[in-house]
């Protein structure tokens, strides 16, 4: 496995990036009502993924992995935020299935860069 030497460089950012303009792609289409509601507060969970995994490359070991232990919560906030826009029916089947699968990529592979951080590997 190479050596990342830029949070770009990680897959985890990068696939969180695609998350977050996939988010705005889909809130877009939420109704005008939930614009400063729930579609707002996707939105800053969705920014705050790769925002928290960029800032912890820029911290020492422990606060890296605290950087992405908020990271991890904020995607789960933001999963869960999109389950609600789901059930309200604000998504799309396809759009559901495109952020499903591209939100589990985020997680998995965030948190495998958190279990390297906390054996040692980094």
């Amino acid at each position: 496995m190479s050596e990342a030497n830029s949070y770009r460089d990680l897959v985890c950012w990068q696939n969180a990036i695609d998350l977050v303009l996939l988010v705005y792609e889909i809130t877009d289409k939420y109704p005008p009502n939930e614009r400063f509601g729930l579609a707002s507060h996707t939105r800053r969970s969705a920014v705050s993924v790769p925002s928290n995994i960029a800032e912890g490359t820029r911290h020492k070991k422990t606060g890296y992995i605290s950087r992405l232990v908020i990271a991890l919560g904020e995607h789960a906030e933001l999963e869960t935020q999109l389950i609600i826009a789901d059930r309200l029916g604000y998504i799309r089947q396809n759009d559901k299935e495109r952020m499903e699968g591209l939100s589990a990529s985020v997680g998995q592979l965030t948190h495998g860069l958190l279990r390297s951080l906390e054996r040692g590997s980094h």
